[in-house]
């Protein structure tokens, strides 16, 4: 969307340092040079690998380098520049002409056409194929008829996508959204081969897709190998000859394989490593601002959690959070205490703004006077919910807890809840199986503020695990989304947030920094503003 009038909305993300240092043996024998492999960090994803049905960030570490889209996010600055597109135009922001680039291709062969967006996208909004990504397809026209919210598709395909010429597609949308050519850097709107719907089963055991990389094997549990594909068009070529994803259920033992050798990237400290890690790594430690918010959801699904006045209960409990304190002693200044549900990397301009106020400050007092005429927590006891397969959400958890405790003055107020695997609480959480409080984080898909409050609040959306919904809310986001205007469609923003703060619908805790680590055997590593390691700007050696 290069030259377009609301491009500047892209560049608000907050610049990623690159940082280098020298290279030196060790590592696990993935050799060195254009053709070394990069050993990192990572965790099984939830579901299979289709860009339409990846909406956590092991998977999206993938897909970010086998798939190219319309758009490429500048991994420094976070701008939204075109990749595939050669131009997106429109002059009503209602009705828009994509057009194709020349040369792409997949990485068996096939050629990237018009067809290849418009199918994709298609398949992933059907109701029938079952796509968490699906509401991402929602605001074009037809969305409704192929994925109703009642019944069964009275259509295959959306009415507002129409293929013009092998490089030509319009998109017809529901309503004005000056900025939508902004959002298609995300993976949903990835394009796919023939060979995906040709033998989906086949595609799905070993995806073929049009970036940088190729898998070349995957074992669930163990580790999945990517190549770099030398046939690939694209400027940003892997400076590597590929990544080795491991699997690890305790990023304790992925940090000790770190600076023990045997790995070359971490791109998650544990917290019981900051305190050593600056003396571990030295300038091999990376610790950047990021576009990634953590929140406290609750089941609205659950009548105990959804009664009358039980927005003073969540207010309450927002306030007996000591957010100060936990994120110096625990996270040792890698967290910022949030002041709204977005991201401090969004900046004033695009969004960000303390909309909290006094419900993100702690307040024992005032805390425990809310809870009580919010009916007081359900059971008595609340169970705070959470993978248990990293070495850091126990720890904040119960930090949260004590808090908790200590502001009411009743200790089994609230205690944490763990939960096996983070496929494992995914899935209890994706199925509406909690029955209190749970995690929730948010790793921003594009730099708008409406990417942090539609996904997760708007009724039925695809990330809104919680259910919350409201009326005001929607018709805020609606509105917002219809603004020409920057500057307006941020302040309506804004207000539907107000919403969101006075309904405490999930709760902020902190802003996450994207951290990481690497060994003497690589260098040019960075993250990008999503917290995601730039894996095809590594070099081994």
């Amino acid at each position: 969307m290069r030259g377009a009038t609301h491009a500047k909305w892209a560049a608000l993300a907050a610049a990623v340092a690159l940082m280098a240092t020298a290279c030196g043996g060790g590592g696990d024998g993935g050799g060195s040079g254009a053709d070394g492999i990069v050993s990192s960090s990572w965790g099984d994803p939830q579901n299979p690998l289709e860009p339409g049905n990846t909406n956590e960030v092991q998977g999206g570490k993938v897909l970010s380098m086998i798939f190219r889209g319309l758009i490429q996010y500048d991994p420094k600055t976070g701008e939204a520049t075109n990749m595939l597109a050669e131009n997106i135009e429109t002059t009503d922001s209602i009705n828009f002409t994509v057009t194709v680039k020349d040369g792409w291709t997949f990485s068996n062969g096939e050629q990237v056409t018009a067809k290849s967006f418009v199918d994709a996208w298609n398949y992933g909004a059907s109701l029938k194929n079952n796509q968490k990504n699906a509401t991402f397809f929602g605001q074009i026209e037809g969305y409704d008829q192929v994925h109703p919210e009642q019944g069964e598709p009275t259509a295959e395909t959306m009415s507002g996508l129409k293929v013009v010429n092998d490089k030509t597609f319009t998109v017809k949308l529901t309503q004005k959204f000056s900025t939508w050519p902004v959002t298609l850097g995300y993976a949903a709107f990835a394009p796919l081969p023939q060979a995906f719907f040709d033998d989906h089963a086949g595609w799905l055991n070993k995806p073929i897709g049009n970036g940088p990389y190729t898998i070349d094997s995957y074992t669930k549990g163990s580790q999945m190998e990517l190549k770099r594909w030398d046939g690939y068009p694209g400027a940003d070529k892997a400076q590597n000859g590929g990544v080795t994803l491991k699997v690890y259920t305790d990023n304790n033992t992925a940090y000790t394989d770190l600076t023990a050798g045997n790995l070359d990237l971490v791109d998650d400290i544990p917290a019981s490593q900051l305190k050593n890690v600056q003396a571990d790594l030295g300038d091999r430690y990376i610790n950047e601002p990021a576009g990634i918010i953590q929140t406290l959801s609750f089941p609205f699904y659950d009548p105990a959690w959804n009664k009358p006045g039980q927005e003073k209960l969540r207010q309450g409990l927002s306030m007996a959070i000591n957010r100060d304190q936990i994120t110096d002693t625990i996270f040792q200044k890698t967290r910022t205490p949030a002041v709204d549900w977005t991201s401090p990397v969004l900046g004033e301009d695009g969004g960000f703004k303390d909309v909290c106020g006094d419900f993100c400050t702690f307040n024992a007092a005032e805390a425990k006077k809310l809870v009580a005429e919010g009916g007081g927590i359900p059971g008595g006891t609340m169970r705070i919910s959470y993978n248990a397969d990293t070495g850091s959400h126990k720890e904040w958890v119960d930090a949260v807890c004590n808090s908790i405790n200590n502001a009411l003055g009743n200790n089994t107020a609230c205690v944490g809840n763990p939960i096996g695997t983070f496929a494992d609480f995914r899935s209890q959480v994706s199925t509406q199986k909690m029955t209190g409080p749970f995690r929730a984080g948010w790793q921003m898909d594009y730099p708008l503020i409406q990417n942090f409050l539609q996904p997760l609040y708007y009724t039925n959306a695809s990330s809104n695990d919680g259910k919350y919904s409201n009326p005001e809310f929607d018709k805020l986001v609606n509105q917002a989304n219809a603004e020409s205007d920057i500057a307006k469609a941020v302040q309506t923003f804004q207000q539907a947030e107000e919403v969101l703060r006075d309904d405490m619908g999930a709760i902020p805790l902190w802003y996450q920094n994207g951290s990481a680590g690497y060994s003497e055997r690589v260098s040019n590593v960075a993250l990008n503003p999503f917290s995601v390691p730039v894996y095809n700007e590594i070099k081994v050696g």
